[in-house]
């Protein structure tokens, strides 16, 4: 099983921080958050992973190398101007497909989240995705202040769309850590810039998009406050 982790936007909210530096480069507890993800990724098992990447993307690669010194194999997917998650995901579709079996799923993360989840879970996830006739998997949070109605309703493993907006109904976030179905994306002509969230729908309209709650520690690094948040708690 292969994973993905999205490294290819602007980070315009953390700006100045990332006039220089990509976003997954940012360092928070000592190290990349990036770096956060390919070890997590590393100690549950997995061997090769896909990284996109467009804004400053040079400095990617550069910092990381061929993943040799996490015990995995790296391949980079770049993109002059970030494709948007989906679009992302389409563009990486070969790498993410080259020597699998047939529709295997594959992991996706978001390299500005950080969260105390296992890894392991992602493996597992992959094989609910076959034995429940699934196209995706999604870790879901409890909604932070910043987006308080949140995105999604969890009931008995399966997500469902949140009724209309004018409704007091809230549900849960997307952590931005997710399995998916290669065939989600295998509409999608190379270079098309597209968002995730429509197709998720698509997923859960149609019965097939599983979920799973995670009630420990999560971070949405979305301004330089809450990287020093965060900085602050891995400090210590």
């Amino acid at each position: 099983m292969k994973a993905m982790l999205l490294a290819a936007g602007r980070g315009e909210r953390m700006r100045p921080l990332t006039d220089h530096t990509p976003k997954p480069l940012l360092k928070a507890g000592g190290k990349p958050l990036i770096v956060w993800h390919l070890e997590k990724l590393a100690a549950a098992g997995f061997r090769e992973v896909v990284i996109n990447h467009a804004w400053l993307g040079e400095q990617i690669p550069e910092a990381l190398g061929d993943g040799s010194a996490f015990g995995l194999r790296l391949q980079y997917s770049a993109e002059a101007e970030a494709l948007e998650t989906a679009g992302g995901i389409a563009r990486a579709l070969p790498l993410l497909t080259e020597g699998e079996p047939a529709n295997a799923p594959f992991a996706v993360i978001s390299s500005d989240v950080w969260s105390d989840a296992g890894y392991d879970q992602l493996v597992a996830a992959a094989k609910r995705l076959d034995g429940n006739d699934a196209d995706c998997w999604c870790l879901m949070v409890d909604n932070p202040p910043h987006h308080p109605r949140g995105d999604f309703l969890l009931d008995d493993g399966r997500l469902h769309l949140l009724p209309n907006a004018g409704t007091t109904a809230t549900g849960v976030t997307y952590a931005g850590i997710g399995v998916f179905s290669p065939a989600m994306f295998s509409h999608m002509a190379d270079g098309m810039r597209a968002p995730l969230r429509p197709l998720l729908e698509l997923a859960i309209e149609t019965g097939h998009a599983l979920g799973t709650r995670h009630t420990g520690r999560w971070f949405d690094i979305g301004t330089p406050e809450r990287l020093a948040e965060l900085d602050r708690l891995l400090a210590a």
